[in-house]
């Protein structure tokens, strides 16, 4: 059995985990990115278009817990690779689905894909880190999904524009090779299993369960999510349909605040592990209202600038969430992470259909402006939570 050095994250397993992340949330990446083409090329409307980012969101968290416990009873691994492999094929299919209903369907099969993924894979980025550096570690496995979901728009807008949507067919390629990748790298994954893991689901108690902080904390990351998933579905037809650009510049401003979120996410997870998990939480919520009202202000090239910086504060915690969450629920990991990383943003996804109304009714300012005021909330929410898990010390 693998062991871990106190302090240090073993590269080769969290690589393993961390690009898994990336070729997963590629694909709900390209979901925004796809919004445009989809709205112009088969006249759906914004609400249209935010229910399609629902559907994504929903079926990629709602679900998400039901993994979490089956993986917390009964640890099934293979669940990582199947799950890549399912989203890839899932958004492939959307540019030759032959109408709405079947786009639809396509787009929650990525999301089944995705809500397989991750609390399996979050367990294992876990146990390859250390007691001391989980949030630094988590913030590496996190970082791959937010590469993704960055590089989702600068993958499939070339792809589309260059074939048309059939052009998504494409994305099916790297998720079968990352899906062959995991199958592979499973047996050296599951050394790092702690015995009591290993040995099934009757085990010692890690410590007490702490459900008041997080439902609290899940609160504050609907909240978050809420802001991000407004940001994701709009912010490439705020450039387009506000602004007046292309819609390939709305997808490089959506592209920059998405590389935003990931070096926001190195940065927290450190700072956590450093000054706590609930101070940078709470310090990334006080940034991000004033940094979106400066945003509805601007022009396209400055917007750009402040979107890198929205997404640094916005993203950067999603990995300092998931920790706070697995460490609130030390006897529910899988469970933990499925919420954290999927339900409580599902709750915020779920927004982007009244949100697509707003747009449709009052124009996206002033959805833009709307969302300034959410930050607010979370930082509230924020406020309350304890310093440190009695039961983990961290």
């Amino acid at each position: 059995m693998s062991t871990i050095v106190e302090g240090r994250v073993d590269r080769r397993g969290m690589g393993a985990l961390s690009a898994g992340h990336l070729f997963t949330d590629l694909n709900q990446g390209a979901v925004a990115a796809l919004l445009p083409f989809l709205e112009a090329h088969r006249g759906i409307s914004l609400a249209a278009a935010g229910a399609l980012v629902f559907a994504s969101t929903a079926s990629s968290s709602i679900i998400q817990p039901l993994f979490g416990v089956f993986s917390d009873r009964r640890p099934f691994p293979a669940l990582m690779p199947l799950g890549v492999l399912a989203a890839g094929v899932g958004i492939a299919l959307v540019g030759i689905a032959p109408g709405y209903l079947s786009t639809l369907l396509c787009v929650v099969l990525s999301g089944m894909g995705v809500a397989a993924f991750h609390p399996e894979a979050a367990r294992f980025a876990n146990y390859v880190s250390s007691k001391s550096g989980r949030a630094r570690g988590m913030s590496f496995f996190s970082v791959g999904g937010n590469a993704g979901f960055a590089l989702g728009p600068a993958v499939a807008t070339p792809l589309v524009l260059a074939f048309g949507l059939p052009g998504t067919l494409f994305m099916a390629i790297p998720a079968a090779l990352m899906a062959a990748v995991l199958f592979h790298e499973l047996p050296r994954l599951r050394e790092f299993r702690p015995q009591e893991a290993a040995s099934g689901p009757r085990r010692v108690p890690a410590g007490r369960d702490e459900w008041g902080p997080f439902v609290r904390m899940t609160l504050v990351v609907a909240v978050r999510s809420l802001v991000y998933f407004g940001l994701v579905s709009f912010v490439s037809s705020y450039y387009h349909g506000t602004l007046g650009t292309s819609e390939a510049m709305g997808n490089v401003a959506l592209t920059l605040m998405l590389f935003g979120g990931a070096a926001g996410t190195l940065i927290a997870g450190p700072l956590a592990d450093r000054f706590g998990r609930r101070r940078v939480l709470l310090a990334s919520m006080c940034l991000l209202a004033p940094l979106l009202f400066l945003f509805s202000v601007l022009g396209p090239e400055a917007g750009m600038v402040v979107l890198v910086l929205v997404g640094a504060s916005t993203v950067g915690t999603f990995a300092v969430t998931t920790v706070m969450g697995q460490e609130y629920l030390p006897n529910r990991i899988g469970f933990a992470a499925g919420v954290t990383m999927g339900f409580s943003i599902g709750l915020g996804g779920a927004g982007a259909v009244p949100l697509g109304v707003m747009a449709d009714h009052f124009g996206l300012h002033t959805v833009v402006v709307v969302l300034a005021f959410l930050p607010v909330i979370g930082a509230v929410l924020a406020y309350t939570l304890p310093g440190k898990a009695r039961s983990s010390g961290a």
